[in-house]
């Protein structure tokens, strides 16, 4: 495996791109293959076997693209597919996303916090892990959040229906004595502004993405197969839906601008529209 080619990172939309941008702050110079499965987001409320085919499909295209890691850079995918996907792509290196339990039971004062999350990732294993491992002597405070996803996929961070869903969210598990949020989506990363200002200053939020992105340089480190500082690496999009809406939506949530190639799905296969 060569050092030079990309991190295959996707998600169902345009949330793993909260993980790209903490991806691109702690090693630019790593090219990316960037895979948004817009035709069937969201993830969330899809059965969880549905949700592993979905993943499955997407890391034989990154693969088939040449990418040395892939980062599954969704909650949903990683609860639905993580375990799966590593024993199907034995010879691959995965980072998946876990809720930040561990971190927010450690840092509480109150004992109390909230965890904000998918309907899918609430049914997981990997969550019923963390909790059991992790959150003894906590009270978590759970809420899906529903049609925060579809918010933020059409750039809505801060109107009055995304503060709707999330004052619904928040207003019980504040008034129950949370002091710490965990975001268990990697779409709401990029409300964290409204979600503070719901939630004033004595609570802390949780993003994962920069925990991401640190385990990915590791296991690149240790791969051999981390390229070294210098120039910046390209990204290369993907979507399964309209590539004008994920193509405009890339300064105002990544910072960056790029060209983005529509796929299409043949049963279980993912192919580029040329064109």
């Amino acid at each position: 495996m060569r050092s030079d080619y990309p991190i295959g990172v996707f998600d169902s939309g345009v949330g793993g791109l909260s993980v790209l941008r903490a991806m691109r702050d702690l090693m630019p110079e790593e090219p990316v293959l960037y895979f948004a499965d817009q035709g069937h987001v969201p993830y969330g409320p899809r059965p969880l076997e549905q949700v592993r085919g979905f993943s499955e499909a997407v890391t034989r295209f990154l693969l088939g693209k040449g990418a040395k890691l892939i980062v599954v850079a969704c909650n949903t995918a990683s609860a639905a597919a993580l375990h799966h996907l590593r024993q199907t792509f034995p010879e691959t290196s995965f980072v998946g996303m876990e809720p930040a339990v561990k971190p927010a039971a450690e840092r509480t004062k109150t004992g109390k916090v909230g965890v904000l999350a998918t309907p899918a990732t609430f049914q997981g294993a990997l969550y019923a892990s963390v909790v059991e491992r992790f959150a003894n002597g906590v009270q978590l405070f759970q809420d899906t959040c529903p049609g925060l996803v579809g918010r933020i996929e059409q750039g809505d961070l801060d109107g009055e229906a995304t503060r709707r869903i999330i004052e619904s969210a928040l207003r019980p598990m504040l008034d129950g004595g949370i002091d710490t949020v965990v975001l268990g989506c990697t779409h709401y990363p990029f409300v964290i502004p409204l979600i503070e200002q719901i939630a004033g200053e004595n609570v802390r939020v949780i993003d994962p993405a920069p925990a991401v992105a640190r385990q990915a340089k590791r296991l690149l480190e240790a791969g051999g197969i981390k390229l070294p500082p210098g120039k910046r690496g390209g990204v290369r999009y993907y979507t399964s839906g309209a590539a004008a809406g994920l193509q405009s939506l890339l300064p105002k949530l990544l910072g960056e601008n790029g060209a983005v190639q529509s796929v299409s799905w043949d049963e279980q296969t993912v192919m580029v529209l040329e064109g």
